[in-house]
């Protein structure tokens, strides 16, 4: 597993229909060395640190694998590294291989996995789909978010080595998004023991220790 690319960027103002948007989803890719500091990429920031952003959602990585897919799902020969607002596109790593609680050296910055992306209309601005993003989130392709363990640096061709959760029920970010599903289309119907049961054996931020329903908060577009 490597990092293939890393990417940045400032918020900036865009035109959506008849409204002003403020966002940081149009990142571009550098070169070079880049530093890791525990809130942000060096050159990276976020428009609205009220849904975006903060100590559990430092960085967003997003698999190469899962672009491919898109490229031929969405027939798009424009999808690059960066398309999906990620900040590390990685080779592998997929949902489905990736546990809430992992940890990942890249560099010599260290890094955790602590939940997946659950993205709000900005992306549909970004791919020029307003629809996108409920296909987005069917898709089970939603890549993750990461906290930062250690600062460092990283740069693009890096290594990319995954500790794993050494406990057997760690719960991959494919099933975490499952579970958030379930519990946002069944309410009460779910059971919130064994959402906290799962969670807190993937090792998640302390906060998600309650019903997921109540304390997971998604990116709203807010």
């Amino acid at each position: 597993m490597n990092l293939i690319s890393i990417n940045v960027a400032v918020p900036k103002v865009v035109i959506a229909g008849k409204q002003e948007v403020s966002t940081a989803i149009f990142k571009t890719q550098v070169t070079g060395p880049v530093r890791v500091g525990k809130l942000n990429l060096e050159g990276d920031r976020q428009a609205d640190l009220s849904v975006h952003g903060g100590e559990h959602k430092a960085v967003y990585a997003y698999s190469w694998q899962n672009i491919e897919y898109w490229k031929k799902f969405l027939h798009r020969d424009d999808l690059r590294p960066g398309s999906f607002g990620e900040n590390l596109t990685v080779d592998g790593l997929l949902d489905t291989e990736v546990s809430i609680g992992d940890e990942l050296q890249i560099g010599s910055a260290r890094f955790r996995v602590t939940q997946p992306r659950f993205p709000c209309f900005k992306l549909g601005i970004a791919m020029g789909q307003k629809k996108f993003i409920k296909t987005f989130d069917d898709s089970g392709r939603n890549g993750f978010y990461l906290s930062v363990l250690q600062e460092g640096v990283i740069e693009a061709g890096n290594e990319i080595r995954r500790i794993a959760n050494t406990n057997p029920e760690a719960i991959t970010v494919a099933e975490f998004v499952k579970l958030y599903q379930y519990s946002r289309a069944h309410g009460e119907n779910i059971s919130s023991s064994e959402i906290r049961r799962r969670l807190t054996l993937g090792g998640p931020p302390k906060e998600w220790k309650s019903p997921l329903k109540n304390d997971f908060k998604p990116e709203t577009g807010r």
